[in-house]
């Protein structure tokens, strides 16, 4: 993975990683069962950054908000969207 999502997802010192956009209900709902767990997330707007919207639709084929990912582990894994994130914890 390269590129400015493989970039924040380096840096990020949280539980998760989400890619959102400015009105997203679904982004809403996947932060709110990630805080239900107590587990710690950052978000990125992809709406005010067109150059990370390309880059996260790249990396991933997703091409819907949210965009998730589990930073726990050695590698990050890429969860999907906010059913996903529900079926994955």
């Amino acid at each position: 993975m390269s590129g400015k999502t493989a970039a924040i997802l380096r840096r990020a010192n949280t539980d998760f990683v989400l890619f959102v956009s400015t009105y997203c209900p679904y982004c809403v709902r996947a932060k709110r069962i990630l805080d239900s767990k107590r587990l710690s997330w950052a978000d990125h707007n992809l709406s005010k950054d067109p150059e990370l919207q390309m880059d996260v639709v790249a990396t991933t084929r997703h091409r819907t908000v949210p965009v998730i990912f589990d930073i726990r582990g050695d590698e990050p894994v890429f969860v999907g969207g906010s059913d996903d994130l529900e079926n994955y914890l």
